[in-house]
């Protein structure tokens, strides 16, 4: 009796299960559709907005061209009004006389300019430096015994 009750449940369950499967490998189509819509959709908006971003740094690119060129061009003009209008010495200083000197492409460390250091320079070549062993010690003085 234990066996085909046993037995009973396990084709009950069986057929459970399988109408189970059945009715979840036949799931709503309509959703299904909805779903790959969505998926389209979603595709196309990512698409677009990857348009817009290419498009925005190139309108970008092109405006600080255009930006860069009206700023030659006004130091250009003060340049030669401070040269016209300006004694010598004065419009040396304002301004240099070439644009070359301000839109200089590369070393900088012309006329003076340096880079900031994060050391301190020696003031004499006989001076130790900040990471010498001896830096901040007295020296012994040798005495002639």
């Amino acid at each position: 009796m234990l066996w085909l009750i046993g037995i009973g449940c396990l084709a009950a369950g069986l057929c459970l299960g399988v109408l189970a499967a059945s009715r979840l490998n036949n799931a709503n189509p309509a959703r299904i559709a909805e779903l790959e819509q969505q998926v389209q959709q979603l595709q196309e908006q990512h698409r677009r907005y990857k348009d817009n971003v290419s498009e925005h740094f190139n309108m970008t690119a092109e405006l600080v061209q255009h930006m860069t060129e009206s700023y030659r061009d006004v130091y250009q003009h003060l340049a030669s009004g401070a040269q016209d209008l300006c004694s010598g010495e004065v419009a040396s200083k304002l301004l240099p006389a070439s644009e070359e000197n301000v839109f200089r492409v590369g070393n900088n460390h012309e006329e003076g300019v340096q880079a900031p250091k994060d050391y301190a320079p020696r003031k004499h070549p006989e001076q130790t430096g900040a990471l010498s062993e001896e830096f901040g010690m007295d020296k012994p003085e040798k005495s002639d015994d």
